[in-house]
Parts: structure tokens; C-alpha cells; sequence
């Protein structure tokens, strides 16, 4: 393969998006490396979700109708990523389905509205293949949770919710350990409604699930 034939696929009214993305994961990655700083990628940001209605969040929020705010919260943890840095996690699968589709239009040039639909199943492909290559790094992942979470102990602290919650339903919270922002899955101790917005304290937790059991904090 020539370099200009490399240009042409990568380039490709198929290839061109997924390229962009790719060199824009490795500026970040050089630019981590270099200046040490880490951008930390809000996976859960605000994410305001009322069961059985359409929720209207700002730009960049997530976007739920008619369904069980859990079930987004299922999918995360499926993928691993309430343990593996979403940093890590998105940049691998986009190189996955990147070069899936690369090679893919190399041996078989397939036209431009096939090979855009093609993408759909490969980033799916690339996902779990993510999943299964960064699976025995979880451990290490889980002891420094990110930001070192599991050295702190969270029963009693304050924040504030990200989404609300009510029975069953699993949201996130936001705390503070110092200056350092924290974003912990919970639940309503008694199954209480809490709206988005609301200071609750955390209760009780599951460490083995990682959820945290909270209750509308009595100081405002």
C-alpha cells in the first residue's frame, strides 16, 4: 500500500469523520503526555431523567424518552465503564471500528452509502472487542477508580444529584473531596422521589455494586 493510497481510504467519504476523531484522540493523548493535565471526559453529565416523560436537558446533556433511567446506567456498566476511564474506553474503540473499516475498504471497496451503514456495526464490534482487550486492566482501574475514589469514605458526605431518582431508579451524584469533583451511582434510601438539583446525604452503600443509598440532607 503506497502512502497516497492510505490517504485515499483513510480520507474516504466513509474514513474522513473517523480519521478527523482519531487525530483528534491523539492531540489529546500528546498533549496529556506532555503537559501532564488529564481532561476528564464527563461520561455522567447531567443526566436528568423523568421516567415517563420527556426530559429537555441543555446541550451536551444525555437525552431520555420513556424509558428507565437505569437502563442507561446498565449499558454503562456492561462496558465496564463505571470502572474504566471513558478517556481510555473511547479512544480504543474508535481505533478499533477505525481500522475495521479501513481495511474493510482496502480488500473490499464498497460504495460510499454501504460503507457509511457498515459503520454502525463496527463501532458496536469495536466497543466489545474495547471491552474485552481492557478487561484485564479492570482491576487496576478499580483500585484507583479514576481519581483514587476507593481511598475515601463517602458514608455521610454531602452533594448534590445529577438526575433524579425515585423507587428503584439509579442516578448520579456529585461530591466533593476537597477540590476534587466526584460523581457516585445512587438510589433512594426509602425509594423517596428526589429531584435533579437536590442535596442529599449518603446513607448506606453496596461497595460490591458500587451504589450509594441517599436521603434529602436536612441542611440547605
Amino acid at each position: 500500500m503506497t502512502f497516497q493510497e492510505f490517504l485515499n481510504i483513510a480520507f474516504s467519504p466513509v474514513n474522513t469523520v473517523l480519521s478527523v476523531l482519531l487525530g483528534l484522540s491523539v492531540v489529546y493523548w500528546l498533549f496529556t503526555i506532555i503537559t501532564g493535565l488529564d481532561i476528564d471526559v464527563g461520561l455522567h453529565s447531567d443526566l436528568d431523567v423523568d421516567a415517563g416523560a420527556d426530559t429537555h436537558v441543555p446541550d451536551g446533556h444525555f437525552h431520555a424518552h420513556n424509558h428507565d433511567p437505569s437502563t442507561w446506567m446498565h449499558f454503562l456498566k456492561f462496558l465496564n465503564l463505571d470502572i474504566v476511564p471513558i478517556t481510555y474506553f473511547m479512544t480504543l474503540s474508535l481505533l478499533m471500528t477505525w481500522l475495521g473499516s479501513f481495511y474493510l475498504n482496502y480488500f473490499i471497496p464498497l460504495p460510499t452509502w454501504l460503507g457509511i451503514l457498515i459503520l454502525f456495526p463496527l463501532l458496536i464490534g469495536g466497543m466489545l472487542l474495547t471491552k474485552i482487550i481492557l478487561k484485564p486492566l479492570n482491576p487496576f482501574f478499580k483500585e484507583i477508580n479514576h481519581k483514587g475514589e476507593a481511598s475515601y469514605a463517602f458514608l455521610g458526605r454531602e452533594g448534590r444529584l445529577k438526575s433524579s431518582i425515585q423507587d428503584d431508579k439509579i442516578g448520579m451524584m456529585e461530591v466533593f473531596i476537597g477540590s476534587d469533583p466526584m460523581t457516585l451511582m445512587v438510589r433512594s434510601q426509602d425509594g423517596t422521589k428526589l429531584e435533579h438539583g437536590t442535596r442529599v446525604m449518603i446513607v448506606d452503600e453496596d461497595l460490591d455494586k458500587r451504589i450509594y443509598y441517599v436521603q434529602k440532607s436536612m441542611r440547605y
